[in-house]
């Protein structure tokens, strides 16, 4: 399917899964549903779950806590892409949804919703703000506040060390994740975090969807850092090399994680009794036929997606069918490497919205600009509503409402479980992300807070589930995304994925909660009480 995104004269590319970044830069064309959310339980509560099941919501530090060069912090490459116009609305984080200032109101948020856990991430910039050396007291003073505030509520904090925002001081000085200098950098920051939050933080991200940041940050040029080359790239990039800089970013993004978890293992978890793993970007894709050639175009596109990082992670190297295509431009490990690497988790973090139809792209052999990613993966897709992606990832987007032709596919969060439990060994797995996009233009006054569209998503995802477990899934949690209406990684301020909404034009940054903060509040009352599936599934 081809979009057009909102406001802007340019074509952009989603790779990635025709969707790289989840985040829609304003919405999709829908040419016919042809799935509606049908929820057949005539009741669904926590409940139903395990008792030690965690529930709870999510956000990022440059998503959510302005305050971008107070108390000694300073730029990521985040900071850096946004302040360069590169969003689709020239928006920037630099206050977000302030919750800097306005995290103990936020926590009672949490807290009254009835949250297991918050999801978060730790901004490197506010705790180390040249990358490496000096810690700045400020911010290690914030986030312990945070971490005790949840605390004093009984909620539990699991955090991510970083998300999409690398100090710009190491871009600046060795190009971030694209030099093995990154590792120790990583590690010695990472060190500061578990020496200070570890006696609390008893869930631990290293990284926050490695397989969308160097595709969107190294290839295409629509995340920060903004590297790609011609003719890969969705915009001019001033440097790069789309046809390799993914995957050496990923090959130093998978040995930056070993050393953390390594580091962790050794000197901290026995005292401190947490855990450690990564999340991923898990989309599903099936084949659009049964012929041989979409069915491996199916399997590749995995392998390409998920298998890149956790095959390395469970079987100790990159996936056969990666290694025979992108052959020399894929770096190699050396034993060493491996022996840190295999086994590298605790637990798998899964990013899934959503699921696609693959059919087979035959691949070009006389291109003189050779290939990147995309051209390795050589695959078209389809929608799961019939929307075609056009050439893997080029899409238009309309002004239409999203909830006519936002992909729902409850279904997909079985067969990624299943795929988890298949092929990498039933790992213990947590839903770290799972939400529906909404712009101010979808609904009346107030915007965006008569949400059943995202009440009926959420309800249908997480009621999929039940059957995954039943059939002996580990899967451990399910958090939404987002608390908060942020600052989008590829639309900033043009869509919201809040449980609460915030107005980004008021001065305070005022919450207000949609009604899925009322549905998810209900799920989760501990009293037992259930919500009945009839209707706009929206309860009281």
């Amino acid at each position: 399917m081809v979009r057009v995104l909102s406001k802007l004269n340019c074509c952009i590319v989603f790779f990635l899964f025709f969707f790289l970044v989840h985040v829609y830069a304003g919405d999709v064309v829908d040419y016919g549903r042809s799935s509606s959310i049908i929820i057949t339980s005539e009741r669904l509560s926590r409940l139903d779950f395990p008792p030690d099941f965690v529930f709870g919501a999510g956000s990022s530090a440059y998503q959510v806590e302005g305050a971008a060069a107070e108390d000694g912090r300073k730029p990521s490459i985040w900071d850096t892409f946004t302040h360069a116009g590169k969003t689709p609305d020239k928006g920037t984080g630099d206050i977000a949804a302030d919750q800097y200032h306005q995290y103990k109101d936020d926590v009672k948020l949490m807290h009254k919703m009835g949250l297991d856990a918050y999801r978060f991430s730790i901004s490197w910039s506010r705790i180390i703000p040249d990358g490496r050396g000096a810690v700045n007291p400020k911010g290690l003073n914030y986030y312990n506040n945070l971490i005790n505030e949840l605390v004093s509520y009984g909620i539990e904090a699991h955090v991510t060390l970083s998300h999409f925002d690398i100090p710009q001081a190491l871009e600046d000085e060795y190009e971030g994740l694209l030099s093995p200098k990154f590792i120790e950098d990583f590690t010695a920051y990472v060190d500061v975090c578990f020496k200070e939050y570890g006696d609390r933080v008893k869930s631990w991200m290293t990284f926050n969807e490695p397989n969308a940041l160097t595709l969107g940050g190294y290839d295409m040029g629509m995340m920060p850092p903004g590297r790609c080359s011609y003719p890969f790239g969705v915009s001019n990039c001033s440097k790069g090399d789309s046809t390799t800089e993914p995957y050496v970013a990923g090959h130093n993004i998978l040995l930056s994680h070993a050393a953390a978890v390594h580091l962790y293992r050794t000197k901290y978890q026995e005292k401190q009794k947490g855990q450690i793993g990564i999340t991923l970007l898990a989309f599903w894709f099936e084949p659009m036929t049964n012929s041989p050639q979409d069915v491996a175009a199916s399997k590749r596109m995995l392998d390409f997606h998920i298998g890149w990082f956790l095959d390395p992670l469970v079987h100790g190297n990159y996936p056969a069918i990666m290694r025979k295509i992108v052959g020399s431009r894929l770096p190699n490990f050396t034993k060493n490497d491996l022996k840190h690497l295999k086994g590298s988790f605790d637990f798998i973090g899964l990013n899934q919205y959503s699921a696609f139809y693959i059919k087979d792209l035959p691949r070009r052999s006389d291109d003189q600009y050779g290939s990147d990613y995309v051209r390795d993966v050589s695959v078209t897709g389809l929608y799961e509503n019939g929307m075609l992606a056009k050439d893997f990832t080029r899409f238009l987007i309309a002004d239409q409402k999203a909830g006519e032709g936002w992909p729902v596919t409850p279904w997909s969060i079985q067969r990624v479980l299943d795929y988890m439990k298949l092929k990498y060994k039933n790992p213990a797995s947590v839903i770290h992300e799972n939400g529906y996009a909404m712009t101010d233009n979808d609904l009346s006054n107030p915007p965006t807070r008569n949400d059943t569209e995202r009440i009926e998503f959420i309800q249908a995802y997480i009621a999929a589930l039940l059957p995954s477990i039943r059939n002996g899934s580990n899967i451990r949690g399910y958090f939404v995304w987002s608390f908060l209406d942020c600052f989008e990684v590829a639309g900033g301020y043009t869509n919201h994925f809040g449980l609460y909404e915030v107005d980004f034009k008021n001065k305070e940054r005022r919450r207000y909660p949609k009604q899925s903060v009322q549905w998810y509040t209900n799920f989760l009352a501990k009293t037992g009480k259930k919500n009945r599936s009839t209707g706009s599934l929206y309860s009281e």
